[in-house]
């Protein structure tokens, strides 16, 4: 069997997980609170981050060994979401910001959540403070409410390109 294909049927096979993890955390996440974002945005954001996130898992199993690989894998979302969090001051910052897959995750689900509100027209449904916060939140963090298919976009291009790096390792490493 080729490499490309024993490592494209593992990928397939794990998309069955890609697509009911998100659905099982957000079943139990609306069920204890009651987000402002619809349940279909926070799939869309959550399976893309899933998909994000694997793929990098792939490239750390297989460059790593199995311990290595679990400890990157723990502290890697840490880092990067500590990096995507930080002021982005200076344009370093802000460039190894971009680079982090949760500042887009985050920026996806920000803007999801603003961005119902003001297709629905309910922002009279909330209190002042709330979307004064809000766009204060949008404003401070540079993020624009047009830029929700572009969080999404990069996500996903992020997945492709981890696969593609861990295809290259396994490759590469010889490993399967």
């Amino acid at each position: 069997m080729s490499s490309l294909a024993y490592f494209l049927s593992k990928d397939t096979i794990d998309h069955f997980n890609t697509v009911i993890k998100p659905l099982v955390y957000l079943s139990m996440f609306y069920f204890f609170t009651y987000p402002r974002s619809t349940f279909a945005d926070n799939y869309i954001v959550l399976l893309c981050l899933v998909y994000c996130v694997t793929g990098i898992a792939y490239a750390l199993a297989i460059f790593f060994e199995p311990g290595a690989a679990q400890l990157c894998s723990v502290l890697l979302p840490v880092v990067f979401t500590l990096i995507a969090t930080q002021p982005k001051d200076g344009k370093f910052m802000k460039d190894i910001a971009n680079l982090c897959y949760s500042r887009w995750a985050l920026e996806a689900f920000i803007i999801a959540n603003a961005e119902r509100k003001r297709l629905n027209k309910e922002w009279n449904g909330y209190p002042g403070v709330w979307l004064l916060t809000r766009c204060g939140s949008l404003l401070k963090s540079g993020y624009n409410l047009h830029d929700w298919g572009l969080c999404i976009s990069i996500l996903i291009l992020m997945g492709v390109i981890a696969r593609a790096v861990a295809f290259f390792c396994m490759l590469t490493f010889l490993k399967k």
